[in-house]
């Protein structure tokens, strides 16, 4: 009688059979009460089914490129002539003393200084021929709407700022060969054995030295590092060169509007200082070196007074003839008698 309830149970699967490890699904009845497999399925699926929200993070400054990288020992009397460009850079100066000009203003900047020059903005650097100043330079591209924050500043950075840029140098030294001191190569050479996210690094530690310069006010403005001496150095410089390109050019064809684009400057701005430094407007001092060359060919008695309209670029001998008197109150033929007369 035993014998057949025993296996009247085993037919109908109220009781396992011996040494019969119990079914997953009975295993997890029993853990999660009397809920059956139906509510263990609805919770795996509710747990699934679960939305995680994602925040896109706010980004205040995403630098894309690095141009260029540089760390200078400059000599009392360096002096770099200046450049325009189209990407953001800032000038550092971790020892000594610097003067900077941007478009039409000078500064000087002290140990500690930096200042961020803005793409299209004509700027260059004197040594102030006393001390021998160490820069670093480093320029790159920022998309970020939050960087014109630093249009026309001149800041001073506190420890904290300085310990990030030391971060940055570091990590520039560590990502790219050398030379880092030669004004004419913007070239970064990656070193084969740079530490792992040594690149990385950089950016990283640039983006927060601007998060940190933002939020720190960014004050004084460039107003309060003012030269008066170091605007007047600048445009003298900057006439003088001016006068250079138009001597060099003296046999060939130069107008305004290329003399504005070859120094990074509007017409407004090029008069202006033109007239102020040297007493005339460009293309009038420009004419009167054509005549002076204009001179020497007639003394030198080798070429037509044709040939020398000609080698001057001016379109007739009849314009060269009016353009000479002008100048000189007498043509060129009674130039010519006068130089013979003083033989």
């Amino acid at each position: 009688m035993e014998g057949a309830q025993f296996a009247a149970k085993r037919k109908s699967g109220a009781e396992p059979a011996a040494g019969r490890i119990a079914p997953a699904a009975d295993a997890r009845d029993s853990l999660h009460g009397t809920g059956g497999s139906n509510d263990s399925d609805a919770t795996d699926k509710h747990a699934l089914s679960i939305a995680y929200p994602r925040t896109k993070l706010q980004i205040g400054f995403s630098v894309r490129r690095l141009v260029s990288f540089h760390y200078f020992e400059f000599a009392p009397d360096f002096k770099f002539e200046g450049e325009k460009h189209d990407f953001w850079e800032f000038v550092y100066v971790d020892k000594g003393e610097l003067e900077v000009f941007a478009d039409t203003e000078g500064f000087l900047l002290r140990q500690g200084d930096v200042i961020f020059h803005k793409p299209g903005e004509f700027h260059g650097v004197w040594a102030n021929g006393i001390r021998s100043p160490n820069v670093i330079i480093v320029s790159f591209e920022c998309p970020s709407p939050s960087i014109a924050h630093f249009n026309n500043r001149i800041l001073s950075l506190n420890d904290r700022q300085k310990e990030l840029l030391a971060q940055l140098i570091r990590s520039g030294f560590a990502a790219f060969l050398p030379p880092y001191d030669d004004p004419l190569d913007h070239t970064l050479l990656r070193r084969p054995d740079a530490p792992f996210g040594a690149e990385q690094s950089i950016k990283l530690y640039l983006e927060l030295l601007l998060i940190d310069l933002y939020q720190a006010g960014c004050e004084p403005a460039r107003e309060q590092r003012l030269s008066s001496a170091v605007t007047i150095r600048g445009e003298a410089d900057l006439a003088s060169r001016m006068v250079a390109y138009l001597e060099a050019n003296v046999e060939g064809q130069v107008w305004l509007e290329l003399i504005c684009r070859q120094f990074h400057m509007s017409k407004t701005h090029a008069l202006a200082l033109f007239k102020k430094c040297k007493g005339l407007s460009i293309m009038r001092y420009y004419r009167q070196l054509k005549i002076e060359r204009a001179k020497a060919l007639i003394r030198e008695q080798m070429h037509t007074f044709t040939e020398i309209a000609a080698m001057l670029h001016y379109q007739t001998v009849h314009n060269f003839s009016r353009h000479f008197r002008h100048e000189t109150g007498m043509s060129p033929s009674e130039y010519a008698r006068t130089v013979q007369a003083r033989r």
